[in-house]
């Protein structure tokens, strides 16, 4: 059963999705990046796992990536690199997130968008570039931690 915080936090991740510009004017300024390199593949149930790099005030920190969903079929492997929103200490980045994706992949061209959100207020927004054959439009749990 779905708490309250992860009821607000998918609420507000789908709010987020469905209107871009009006959840980028009220996440504030920027506070990192992220690049990010996965895998993905599906047929309706969709699992992804990967790794990149956050950097935060000026230092690199290597993360792992791996989630499980709905709303995809096929496969691709995908390069997504964005904004961080939200992030005060490094320690908020790793955990949980919210993810609510929309994109496509036949053969070497694809791209997308994918916005994530986590219990600690944390939000990143991504554009992907897909490779492969694929076809997304769903959500996702995804779990960041940081590469020891």
């Amino acid at each position: 059963m779905m708490t309250i915080r992860q009821t607000t936090t998918t609420l507000a991740a789908v709010l987020m999705l469905a209107s871009p510009a009006m959840a980028q004017r009220s996440l504030g300024p920027a506070t990192g990046t992220v690049r990010l390199e996965q895998v993905q593949a599906g047929f309706i149930a969709s699992g992804e796992a990967g790794g990149g790099t956050l950097r935060f005030q000026g230092r690199s920190y290597p993360i792992t990536v791996g989630g499980l969903g709905i709303g995809s079929i096929g496969a691709s492997r995908s390069v997504a690199s964005g904004t961080v929103y939200g992030l005060h200490r490094r320690s908020d980045f790793a955990g949980a997130y919210v993810q609510l994706k929309e994109g496509w992949a036949v053969g070497a061209a694809g791209r997308g968008t994918t916005w994530l959100r986590n219990d600690k207020g944390v939000t990143l927004k991504l554009a992907t570039r897909r490779q492969g054959l694929q076809l997304q439009l769903g959500a996702d749990g995804v779990l960041i931690g940081f590469r020891q």
